[in-house]
């Protein structure tokens, strides 16, 4: 994958490690519908305390692990409802705020004993931590999720217990089941996923995504199954991008996908000034911070991210350079993604007028896609050109996927060459990149039948 960052001056030795930490982003093939995800919560957790033999911590917000005094945590899940083969299963944790952290987040094994009670364990009558070893977490810092592989201990439905020790003085501590968004989580993947004789790359993800509902949850467990290059069109968490909400909300859903995104910012991300908390998330996969837009290719594909939230006027800085880096590419499709659409039918958000210029420039270089965010609706447009005419020869497909977990809008006026709709299903945008060709496919969430799909060549 070819990343073209809008600092020509960086040195070699800053690119090596910009791609080495990006070469994980690109898995091409697309999922098959066999493979699923679901996150189980504890059914009992505590933990216990060598200088304290009595007493017992069931109803305690925190998990720890430490050894000086010796402190050992208990976890116990039921896992139903699931069928066909365990493929993966991950142990997550959280780990408190208001903590330094600690040079060793603890080892992990399974227990034979599932049936220690949460409210009546202490040290003197503490369960025996006597299975294998799953796992260890290194240091850890306050206010941050880790996992554990927990793969060979967890084969099915059925009821399963680990415990957590620690070699270390310094104790790690994290939430419990008491700790709502924040409590432990086991995510148990059946299935397989079988990439397409093609091979093409794959693209896939939404806008608007994550908050205190259940929206962002499923549409997480869809990339679960779609391998690929994950995408977002800004709002990636709410109400204000901060690094507490990013932790909170975000991390737990799409965060286990974080490693394969390629981000770009919302309005929401920037009511944290200078959006610090979707930068410091995100890291260089965002882009120069500030900054924001970025290109890179996928295939025969060149993608670019821009940033709707800065200036976009012709002549300034992100559109020269956009100019700039599609003359150099020489990929013959080009698909653009930001958060403000240009064109919207949705009734809370008009359309958004100033990024035309960047549109003006895609259309300048025959680019062949754009993607938004912003209003919480899908919406697909036949090509048009900048003005929003019909344009079968050079215009632009475009679509508006801010789908990804927020509460739904609705729909006011419906625009010139809409060709698709929908305000009530949660789901992620997927392409299926081809040499000289595309295919789109809105994925609903379980329980959803909303769909649409088709196939498209390039200029």
């Amino acid at each position: 994958m070819d990343i073209r960052f809008p600092r020509p001056s960086v040195t070699v030795g800053v690119v090596a490690v910009l791609l080495a930490s990006t070469a994980a982003v690109v898995v091409t093939g697309a999922g098959a519908a066999s493979a699923a995800s679901v996150t189980f919560a504890p059914v009992a957790d505590t933990y216990v305390q060598s200088d304290t033999a009595s007493t017992n911590y069931g109803t305690s917000p925190q998990l720890v692990v430490d050894n000086s005094p010796v402190r050992r945590s208990f976890l116990r899940f039921t896992v139903s409802g699931i069928s066909g083969t365990v493929t993966s299963a991950k142990l997550r944790l959280r780990t408190i705020g208001g903590n330094d952290g600690s040079d060793a987040g603890g080892t992990f094994r399974r227990m034979t004993n599932t049936t220690w009670s949460e409210t009546g364990t202490t040290w003197s009558n503490q369960p025996s931590i006597d299975g294998a070893t799953l796992g260890s977490i290194g240091a850890v810092s306050g206010s941050s999720w880790y996992e554990v592989d927990v793969t060979a201990a967890v084969t099915g439905n059925g009821t399963y217990s680990f415990g957590a020790t620690s070699t270390s003085g310094d104790g790690a501590y994290y939430g419990t089941r008491e700790s709502g968004a924040d409590a432990p989580q086991l995510v148990v993947t059946t299935g397989t996923t079988t990439p397409p004789a093609s091979g093409d790359p794959v693209f896939v993800g939404a806008g608007d995504i994550a908050n205190s509902g259940s929206g962002d949850t499923a549409t997480a467990a869809l990339l679960d199954s779609i391998p690929g290059t994950v995408f977002t069109t800004g709002d990636n968490v709410y109400d204000n991008g901060t690094a507490s909400q990013f932790a909170s909300y975000y991390e737990p859903t799409w965060g286990r996908h974080k490693a394969r995104t390629r981000p770009s910012p919302g309005n929401h991300d920037y009511n944290t000034p200078g959006a610090t908390g979707y930068y410091g998330y995100f890291g260089t996969a965002a882009g120069p911070s500030g900054r924001g837009y970025y290109s890179f290719d996928l295939g025969n594909w060149h993608i670019v991210s821009l940033n709707s939230n800065i200036s976009m006027s012709a002549g300034s800085t992100q559109e020269q350079w956009l100019r700039a880096d599609l003359a150099a590419s020489g990929k013959p499709c080009t698909l653009a993604y930001w958060h403000h659409p240009l064109f919207t039918s949705s009734s809370n958000h008009a359309p958004s007028t100033s990024t035309r210029p960047l549109y003006q420039a895609l259309y300048d270089y025959n680019a062949d896609v754009v993607v938004w965010g912003h209003n919480h609706v899908y919406e697909r447009f036949a090509p048009m050109n900048p003005a929003g005419a019909a344009d079968a020869s050079r215009g632009m497909r475009s679509f508006v996927a801010g789908m990804g977990g927020a509460s739904h809008y609705g729909f006011g006026t419906i625009q010139p060459n809409s060709e698709a709709r929908n305000s009530s299903a949660y789901g992620v945008l997927k392409f299926t990149l081809h040499s000289g060709s595309y295919d789109w496919q809105f994925v609903p969430v379980a329980g959803q039948t909303y769909n649409d799909t088709g196939t498209a060549t390039c200029h």
